[in-house]
């Protein structure tokens, strides 16, 4: 019953996420207002900012399944951690890449160590290194209480990354929020478009493409989740036919 309830999400998810994904294509490339320096290279900023964004949303999910698994001691709550961090770094390498491309005719350069970039990858290292220590540990209780720990104490590579260009400068720009007077430099390569109501025309694509990139990631996340019921299901059956071969063989 749960695992068949299970699979009317993941189709509910699978098939919201493919349609707003559509939807957000159709909005990047026909609708959003095309910049007056890079012209169509900076599309790539609405999968940029959306992947980032949602990759910080999967590892903040990592993070309070790892609080939870250290409340109450579930497994479901570290399979939810495992499976946040695995599609979180998904995102983190898109939001990486695309924004390594965007960077390319905004800065001149595919990749500058400032306080923002550098951050952030120390953040996708960390999360990598995760799965490394997940595949030190053979005790699975042991391995579930110090990955809830790891995923605690990694968050705060995210949290800084989001506090760099508005505490530091930067050249990295300030999407959401404001900054200070002494991270003025986070200013550059900020788009400049021509037109009367272009600012809401980029600021409804960037939205759609957020919720684009939520609905995929609650997608896959569910997916992750259910494939995992599927193989404690399998272990589970595998162990009671040994049982039996053993207990016919005596």
């Amino acid at each position: 019953m749960e695992l068949a309830k299970t699979n009317r999400t993941v189709r509910i998810l699978n098939w919201s996420a493919v349609i707003v994904l559509l939807v957000a294509l159709v909005a990047v490339f026909f609708y959003a207002p095309v910049e007056r320096s890079m012209g169509n290279v900076q599309r790539i900023f609405y999968f940029h900012v959306g992947s980032a964004w949602v990759g910080s949303v999967a590892f903040f999910v990592a993070l309070i399944s790892g609080v939870l698994y250290l409340r109450r001691r579930h497994a479901k709550y570290d399979t939810y951690a495992v499976a946040s961090v695995e599609i979180g770094l998904v995102f983190l390498t898109m939001a990486i890449v695309s924004g390594s491309v965007w960077g390319r005719p905004a800065w001149n350069t595919w990749w500058i160590w400032s306080p923002r970039l550098t951050l952030v990858t120390v953040a996708w290292l960390s999360y990598a290194a995760y799965f490394m220590l997940r595949g030190a540990i053979d005790d699975p209780d042991k391995r579930r209480r110090f990955s809830a720990v790891y995923v605690i104490v990694a968050f705060v590579t995210v949290i800084l990354s989001y506090l760099s260009v508005r505490f530091l400068r930067d050249i990295h720009p300030v999407v959401f929020g404001g900054t200070l007077e002494s991270a003025q430099g986070a200013a550059e390569g900020l788009q400049e478009f021509d037109g009367p109501g272009v600012e809401a025309q980029m600021r409804s694509v960037l939205i759609l493409n957020v919720v684009a990139f939520s609905l995929l990631y609650s997608a896959w996340l569910v997916n992750r989740v259910r494939l995992q019921k599927l193989m404690d299901r399998a272990d589970l059956l595998k162990s009671q036919v040994l049982q039996r071969l053993q207990g016919g063989s005596t």
